[in-house]
């Protein structure tokens, strides 16, 4: 970190912000929103603190994400499902941008909603 302000350096930043963005994947693929903040945090947590506690944020959100998309589906046989998916999905997304533009500007984002298995 760069002792300015105790404002991470802009490559830190950069990375946190990757680690919040690499969820998009899962418009690529199933699962991507679980396997692309695990990999950015997996190969630069050791870059700062600040990279590895955005990776492990991104990754709990994710994994809380696909949890609360499984029930949504699992829902769709009494049809609350479906909109219920919509609103998690738009959430998500919406929640996603917000916490990589915190990250850019250096600011640590916690997700609202989240369980936190990993500390």
């Amino acid at each position: 970190m760069s002792e300015q302000n105790n404002v991470p350096s802009q490559e830190v930043r950069q990375w946190a912000m990757f680690c919040h963005f690499a969820a998009f994947l899962g418009l690529v693929f199933p699962f991507g929103n679980l396997l692309g903040p695990l990999i950015v945090w997996q190969i630069k947590k050791e870059l700062d603190p600040f990279v590895d506690e955005q990776g492990k944020e991104a990754l709990n959100f994710q994994i809380s994400v696909s949890l609360a998309a499984i029930l949504c589906v699992l829902l769709m046989v009494v049809v609350i499902g479906f909109p219920l998916l919509a609103l998690v999905s738009i959430g998500a997304l919406v929640l996603t941008i917000i916490a990589g533009i915190k990250a850019n500007e250096g600011q640590a984002y916690r997700y609202p909603f989240s369980w936190r298995l990993l500390k």
